[in-house]
């Protein structure tokens, strides 16, 4: 869980376009473009010479149709399997882009990046790729599996801070002393391009899309296939998410330039950014059509039904555009393309996660019945709870309570049942067999 108020942001390093307001759950930016007829972004050109840089370095990974979501949705629904990209994530592609594309001596230089995972381990592996040394400044608090993987690939980790915006300043220090060249997760044209091929791919395998989800940090992704995709397919609608707890871009297109937030709170990591780049900003306001935001109980539920029904592990942040989709599917248009942009996650924060979403879809019950304290209660209760078929999970006794009666005693039960249904089904049967159930509560504390 992020929860710490982002570091001052550096200066910018273009001026992105002027734009009108909008609301903080929901920004229209399609109207919120003022260029001047300048082109914003990469040209198809570059996307195109990037794609063939990437050609041995990156997968191309799989799109296919979710039955499940197409349901829900009302029509096709597709996947866009990033979280099977190289290194867990798209961010090798900006990555490698970016560090391929430098002189001898700035190689020789090395390289400096900050990230809470993902970009760690693009920056990682494309550096042992191209043979070159690199050091990662991660946030006190960075999964486990991120970090060690950052290191397996061969670059030099160090924590400062509790969010990536303060990383990145350490970083940018770091680069400032030693002349290594700063590899910034999302903010430079060179990262962008590469996560435009992402968009390209898009294109070819579904080119009846007709909306395209993005999960939506600093926007560098974002940016990145809008840029590849509108200038070729103005009709495709394009709408970025972000984690309600981490959402700098709905403040940040009100106000027409990127703005910092005073603290963050969400288990999405990966996208987990204070402000806005200044690069990705410009073309959000030139191609994306909207920003909406969800909260964890969405990112949460959407974790859990893709391992259960597309037998994907995904991070909270690679399954933020699901969770919009789950939150309000009649707001997008089908054919629709959803991004799953990684799936590096933390396997403690995953097992929570997974209870969690369990507890919030109405398949955990903890219960407090009363029973008598002779031999055979505690039996007789738990064969009840077998004639509904519900999986007991823990007992716990307790005889010592003000409320209790002499030759009483309170079993706190925690169940996991089918849904919500059968959940009631059981409360049902044991207030039926003659049990006071004193106490509930869905969440079971998966919390």
């Amino acid at each position: 869980m992020t929860d710490a108020p982002p570091a001052e942001p550096p200066a910018p390093a273009t001026t992105p376009s002027e734009a009108p307001g909008g609301s903080s759950g929901s920004q229209d930016a399609s109207d919120a473009t003022s260029t001047g007829g300048a082109h914003v972004g990469p040209t198809l050109a570059e996307i195109e010479a990037a794609a063939e840089l990437l050609r041995d370095v990156a997968v191309l990974t799989p799109l296919e149709e979710s039955r499940w979501l197409s349901k829900i949705a009302g029509g096709p629904v597709y996947l866009k399997a990033e979280n099977l990209q190289r290194a867990g994530s798209f961010k090798i592609r900006g990555a490698y882009v970016r560090m391929a594309r430098l002189s001898p001596e700035e190689r020789a230089r090395g390289v400096v990046a900050a990230s809470a995972g993902n970009h760690a381990q693009g920056v990682a592996l494309a550096a042992q790729m191209l043979g070159i040394t690199a050091v990662v400044y991660m946030p006190h608090g960075a999964p486990i599996v991120k970090e060690r993987a950052t290191r397996g690939y061969g670059a030099e980790v160090r924590f400062h801070g509790t969010t990536v915006d303060e990383a990145l300043v350490q970083a940018r220090a770091w680069s400032d002393e030693t002349g290594a060249v700063l590899v910034h997760p999302f903010d430079h044209e060179d990262i962008v391009v590469g996560q435009a091929t992402c968009g390209l791919e898009i294109l070819e395998q579904c080119p009846e899309a007709r909306t395209i989800v993005v999960p939506t940090g600093g926007g560098g992704l974002l940016a990145g296939i809008a840029a590849g995709v509108k200038p070729q397919r103005p009709d495709i609608r394009v709408v970025g998410v972000q984690a309600a707890g981490a959402a700098a871009y709905p403040p940040s297109l009100e106000h027409g330039s990127p703005q910092a937030l005073s603290s963050m709170a969400t288990m999405a990591d990966g996208i987990a950014i204070g402000r806005p780049g200044d690069v990705p900003f410009a073309a959000v306001l030139e191609y994306v059509d909207d920003l909406v935001t969800v909260d964890e109980e969405s990112l949460s539920q959407a974790l859990l039904l893709l391992i259960e029904r597309a037998k994907l592990v995904v991070e909270p942040a690679g399954a933020a555009a699901v969770a919009a989709v789950l939150e309000n599917p009649a707001r997008f248009e089908t054919p629709m393309v959803v991004v799953l942009s990684g799936g590096n996650v933390d396997p403690i924060l995953l097992m929570n996660v997974i209870r969690h979403g369990m507890a919030t879809s109405g398949r955990y019950l903890a219960l407090a019945v009363r029973i008598p304290d002779r031999p055979g209660g505690l039996a007789k209760l738990l064969g009840d709870l077998a004639a509904v078929q519900a999986n007991v999970l823990d007992v716990v006794h307790q005889r010592t309570s003000s409320h209790l009666h002499i030759g009483e005693v309170e079993v706190a039960l925690q169940l996991e049942t089918r849904g919500p249904e059968h959940a009631e089904q059981v409360r049902t049967h044991l207030r039926g067999a003659g049990y006071p159930v004193t106490e509930e509560s869905s969440a079971a504390q998966a919390e």
